[in-house]
Order: structure tokens, then C-alpha cells, then sequence
């Protein structure tokens, strides 16, 4: 039996805040990032669908082992929806289930999205890529197979009417993790008695990255180009263009250790803090120079031990 490869690609490690482009997977776009930078391993953190452009983190190398912290935090969304026009896939892509008119007026649109705010609950699209029994939903529904689907929890922290023209409705919406914009936009239409879908999503924040850090495929492949032509190492201008691996989780409190600790953390081994959180997960840095090396857990006894570390090696 051969041995097995090593992986093809180079070590680098950092997340990329894409601006993805519409009419590809998020996949899509990971793949040519990774091609982009040769990198060994990458992963996305919380997949956009194909009509919806903006905010992508991709996170290479030992990016992948915190990308869970990102698909926990908020997201901010620019929606702009089409009333009147229900589809099977809750955006433009779908097909028409039911054309109807428009019978409410300003005051009727303000009362219903006031019903999408706050803590809600929320039955995910049969479009989605949630699982049921191994299989996304989406390829339950593109054989005409609708599953069971229980509501999920979920919060709209913040719902603004940007837009109310004729029979199209721009929304800015601030919501946690699992929000499906396209069942927001959906549910909306049935409320309204008129239906709707998406015709653009873009999504503007995850976490609290910025805006002005994402960069475009166009951008990242001319960065390349250039780099070649001139005789660059292309790893030199693409790679400064990532942030650290700890903004990942910025939200979770930092606990500070010396390098004799970090020692005994990096072999498995809880230490005793002081100062440190009582309970839950922590970000652990070592030394005055304060070298993020990875995500702890406060025991039952107090001790911060260690949960997922960064690979130095």
C-alpha cells in the first residue's frame, strides 16, 4: 500500500475577506482563492448562495481550525426584494409559484416587518444546505421532495427600510448565525399577502471585520499577473493582504500567559491564571509580545486548558 502524499500547496496561514462575485458558489470562490494563493488548506466560513455577493472570510491554513468562531458571529445584510412574486427558491433563481397584486400600503409594511424583529423563529428553506438524514436540503428539493424542517431560533438585531418603490423593497438587515435572508424576504411576501423573493443580496459584515478589507477575485488574480511579470515572488504581495488568525476571535476575552505556560498548554496541559474568566472559552496569547496560540476553555476547576491550538511547527 503506497504512502500517502504530502498535501500539494504551501503553508500559509491568515483569512482573506473576499468580495464574492454573483453567479458562483461559495466553493467556487474558496477553490480559485486557494489556487490563487497555492495554498495546502483552506475552508470559507458560512457559505453565501449563488445570487449573493460580499463578505466571504476564507480561511487558509490554521485559519481553518478557529473558521467555526466566524460561522457563530453576526452578519450584516443589504436585501433587495421583488413583491408580488413568489419563486420555489425564495430569489430569482427559482421558479414562479404565484403572481398576486400589491393591497397594502406604507403603514401595512411597517407593521409587518416589525414581526421580524427581535427573537424569532424561523423554518429553513427546503433550498438550503442544512442536512436531513446526510443530505442537503437543496437536493431533497430539486426532486420534488419536501422533508420535515423544525424552526430555529434566531435573532434580527436590527431591521431598517432603506427602499419602498413601486413594487421592489431594499432592507438592511443585522442578524445572527442560521439567518436565512431569503425565508426574511419570503415570509415577509406571505404576510403582506402579495409574495416576494430576492432579486440581490450582498452581504456586508461578518464579525466586526470591515468593509474596505475585502478584495475581489478580479483584484486578487491581478495581483498575481503582476507579481509574475514583474518577477516577484507572488506570495510577497498576496500574502500581507491577510489578516491574523486571531481576528477570528476577537470576541471571545484574552487570557495572557508566560512562556513557561504556554509550554505546559501546548502539550495538553490546563494552567492555573490569575485573573482569568471564571467559565467559558478564551483567547490565549503568550509572552509580552502577546503570540496568539489558539482558543482555551475554563474546567470545572478553574484551569484554562487548551481547546484548539495554532500549529507553530
Amino acid at each position: 500500500m503506497g504512502r500517502r502524499g504530502k498535501a500539494k500547496g504551501r503553508n500559509v496561514n491568515g483569512i482573506l475577506l473576499l468580495d464574492k462575485p454573483t453567479g458562483i458558489s461559495s466553493n467556487d470562490a474558496l477553490q480559485r482563492v486557494k489556487r490563487i494563493y497555492f495554498a495546502a488548506k483552506a475552508g470559507h466560513t458560512g457559505a453565501l448562495d449563488p445570487l449573493a455577493t460580499g463578505m466571504l472570510p476564507i480561511c487558509l491554513g490554521e485559519a481553518t481550525k478557529f473558521s467555526q468562531y466566524l460561522l457563530d458571529s453576526d452578519k450584516r445584510y443589504v436585501v433587495t426584494a421583488k413583491l408580488g412574486v413568489r419563486t420555489t427558491t425564495s430569489d430569482s433563481d427559482g421558479e414562479v409559484v404565484s403572481e398576486r397584486p400589491l393591497e397594502f400600503d406604507h403603514a401595512d409594511l411597517i407593521e409587518a416587518l416589525d414581526q421580524f424583529r427581535g427573537d424569532i423563529k424561523q423554518i429553513p428553506s427546503m433550498y438550503s444546505a442544512l442536512k436531513y438524514q446526510g443530505q442537503p436540503l437543496y437536493k431533497y428539493a430539486r426532486e420534488g421532495i419536501e422533508v420535515p424542517r423544525e424552526a430555529r431560533p434566531i435573532t434580527v438585531y436590527d431591521l431598517k427600510l432603506l427602499r419602498f418603490e413601486g413594487d421592489e423593497l431594499e432592507l438592511e438587515v443585522h442578524s445572527s448565525k442560521g439567518t436565512y435572508i431569503r425565508t426574511i424576504i419570503d415570509n415577509l411576501g406571505e404576510v403582506l399577502g402579495c409574495g416576494a423573493h430576492v432579486t440581490v443580496l450582498r452581504r456586508t459584515q461578518v464579525s466586526t471585520y470591515p468593509y474596505e478589507r475585502m478584495l475581489t477575485l478580479e483584484q486578487l488574480e491581478c495581483i498575481l499577473e503582476q507579481a509574475r511579470d514583474n518577477d516577484v515572488v507572488p506570495s510577497e504581495e498576496l500574502d500581507p493582504l491577510l489578516l491574523p488568525l486571531d481576528t477570528a476571535v476577537t470576541d471571545l476575552s484574552e487570557v495572557n500567559i508566560s512562556d513557561d505556560m504556554a509550554h505546559y498548554v501546548m502539550h495538553g496541559q490546563p494552567v492555573q491564571v490569575a485573573g482569568a474568566p471564571t467559565s467559558g472559552l478564551v483567547r490565549i496569547t503568550r509572552g509580552n509580545e502577546r503570540v496568539f496560540i489558539g482558543v482555551g476553555e475554563i474546567n470545572d476547576d478553574g484551569l484554562v486548558g487548551p481547546k484548539r491550538l495554532v500549529n507553530f511547527d
